[in-house]
């Protein structure tokens, strides 16, 4: 069975796919037309449906898994799909993991990192608040993504942006004497919590309610509220972790409420957007031959990278 990622310009086949995001589209004579992102674990693949019919409303859904008759083809130096006809598959008959992209770290490493990082919690307050999160969120911690499309968006991407965020802070917390190393590698592991409540689905993740009309900073600044308060913690630990939750994204016209005003919140703004910023230049890189520049990037500026020669 062929995946995405083997597809070659010319080939015809009927294929299961998981159904991506999915935007309706006018075109000249005014008949609509769907943009449907096609997904399996070897990747995305953009596709058209041109001629919709009414069942492809039903059938062409985010996270509903459908059985295509593809046309691949060559556009702008890309491949895409033109869909022929869809037909729906009952999720419960296939095997999700077809679907779904595996992290580049294996799930149980970055389970057996994360736990090493908990362990190592030295404040009984910092220890109190995760353990109550683990509790609440249990598996949800280790399966989910930690975005819908943009970075680490695969299946355990928040677990290994967590503890990648965290192992970072913690080498820094060494370096930098000042930095209460217990409250930055807290607040690292558990400043993007919330998107375990703003991003939902069996398959292909999208936006909750909640999600939407929250987002996950908020979200998560409420939890920490309510497990401050269940715990009956009294110290400023709770607020010095809603203040990172709140100011991780550096700015403003980032989705930040408040700017990083502590040591440990300025540290964690900072390396939670190298992070996001890696990953998003190792996605955009995937296909590009030594030599070759990538396709312009819209969360870095729209700047094309080259791929140096080796």
């Amino acid at each position: 069975m062929k995946l995405l990622k083997d597809l070659l310009d010319g080939d015809r086949l009927i294929m299961q796919v998981l159904v991506g995001q999915v935007s309706q589209g006018t075109n000249k004579s005014g008949s609509p037309y769907l943009n449907v992102e096609l997904r399996d674990s070897s990747g995305m693949l953009p596709a058209k449906k041109w001629e919709v019919e009414d069942s492809d409303y039903e059938i062409l859904v985010t996270g509903n898994i459908a059985e295509v008759m593809l046309e691949v083809i060559k556009y702008n130096d890309s491949l895409q799909g033109k869909i022929l006809s869809a037909k729906g598959v009952n999720i419960d008959s296939v095997d999700v993991s077809r679907f779904v992209k595996a992290p580049p770290i294996p799930k149980e490493v970055l389970m057996k990192r994360f736990d090493k990082l908990v362990k190592s919690i030295e404040d009984k307050d910092c220890k109190a608040l995760l353990d109550y999160f683990i509790n609440k969120f249990g598996d949800k911690i280790y399966e989910s993504p930690a975005a819908s499309s943009v970075h680490h968006e695969f299946a355990s991407g928040l677990l290994m942006h967590s503890v990648s965020l965290a192992e970072h802070v913690d080498y820094f917390a060494h370096y930098y004497e000042n930095i209460n190393r217990d409250i930055a590698v807290t607040g690292a592991l558990i400043h993007d919590f919330g998107k375990m409540i703003e991003l939902v689905g069996p398959a292909v993740f999208h936006y909750s309610t909640e999600g939407k009309l929250l987002g996950h900073i908020s979200i998560m600044c409420g939890e920490l509220r309510i497990a401050a308060k269940e715990l009956n913690i009294n110290s400023e630990v709770p607020l010095l972790l809603e203040h990172i939750v709140l100011s991780h994204h550096g700015q403003y016209e980032y989705g930040s409420p408040v700017l990083p005003l502590t040591r440990e919140a300025l540290l964690i703004s900072m390396i939670d957007n190298l992070d996001s910023k890696m990953l998003v230049l190792d996605k955009a890189y995937e296909g590009i031959a030594p030599g070759e520049f990538t396709q312009k990037i819209y969360p870095l500026d729209n700047r094309t990278f080259y791929n140096p020669k080796r």
